[in-house]
């Protein structure tokens, strides 16, 4: 196989294989009435201080409208709270539930068992040359996206 043939093979099954193992980790007997794309809502919004949608909405990629449906969602289920500013009422400050705070934490700790699991069959060497190459397919991600 190709050079082309090979990155592209590995790209397309390394993005399915980390969704789908990411889905079967994350989404336990606790957390099984939220999606995947729930746990990427609670960790755009993370623990620090309240965002509004906007905020949340620009991180995920997606319009406000959308981020509405599922965080009327989120809401319901007792992941997230919602807050109208103090000096403008019309906008809506989002934070996490302690189940929100919880399900964050879940998802973090997937994300960091992951990273330690590929980091401890790389030498030094291999690790800058994963985490360069990474970079640079990041960046052109972000190029791309617009």
């Amino acid at each position: 196989m190709d050079t082309y043939a090979t990155l592209n093979d590995a790209l397309v099954k390394l993005f399915r294989d980390v969704m789908d193992l990411e889905e079967q980790t994350i989404i336990t007997e606790e957390f099984q009435n939220i999606t995947n794309n729930d746990m990427h809502v609670i960790q755009a919004i993370g623990t620090g201080e309240p965002k509004n949608m906007s905020t949340i909405a620009k991180e995920l990629s997606v319009t406000v409208g959308t981020l509405t449906i599922a965080m009327n969602s989120l809401v319901k289920k007792g992941y997230v709270t919602r807050e109208r500013g103090k000096e403008d009422r019309r906008v809506v400050y989002i934070s996490l539930s302690e189940k929100g705070k919880h399900a964050y934490e879940h998802h973090e700790q997937f994300h960091h068992d992951m990273i330690d699991a590929i980091l401890q069959d790389l030498t030094p060497d291999e690790t800058e040359s994963l985490v360069k190459a990474l970079a640079k397919l990041n960046i052109w991600f972000r190029k791309a996206k617009g």
